[in-house]
């Protein structure tokens, strides 16, 4: 996992959050790189290779999902690091993508958009 990679990954999430978050957004969801907690980092580099092996394994044809099952995986895979890092996650943490509000859902979507852009430059 590279820090490169989980910094992608939460520039995009920051993105996300900016655009689509209805209101002032919680401090914590835009809080810079350098002060997210260890195990955020950790989740944002795995999350972000679990979605470009993804892409590689399927010899691009990943990107032609539709946008919400990009959206769906990413969410899927970080729900995934929360069940790794937080013994007794909030149901809020671990909710289904029918459960994710618009913002986020909308997020997720630009974040699986983001590391396919940068993903497949390098390939």
């Amino acid at each position: 996992m590279s820090e490169e990679h989980g910094r992608i990954f939460r520039e995009a999430w920051i993105a996300g959050v900016t655009k689509h978050y209805p209101g002032e957004p919680k401090p914590s969801y835009i809080t810079p790189w350098d002060e997210t907690p260890d195990w955020e980092r950790q989740s944002a580099a795995a999350v972000y290779d679990q979605v470009a092996a993804f892409i590689e394994v399927t010899a691009g044809a990943a990107t032609k999902l539709a946008r919400e099952q990009k959206g769906r995986f990413v969410s899927l895979c970080w729900t995934g690091q929360i069940y790794k890092h937080i013994p007794s996650p909030k149901p809020a943490y671990i909710a289904d993508w029918d459960q994710l509000p618009d913002w986020q859902k909308e997020t997720d979507i630009e974040i699986f958009e983001r590391i396919e852009q940068s993903s497949t430059k390098t390939h």
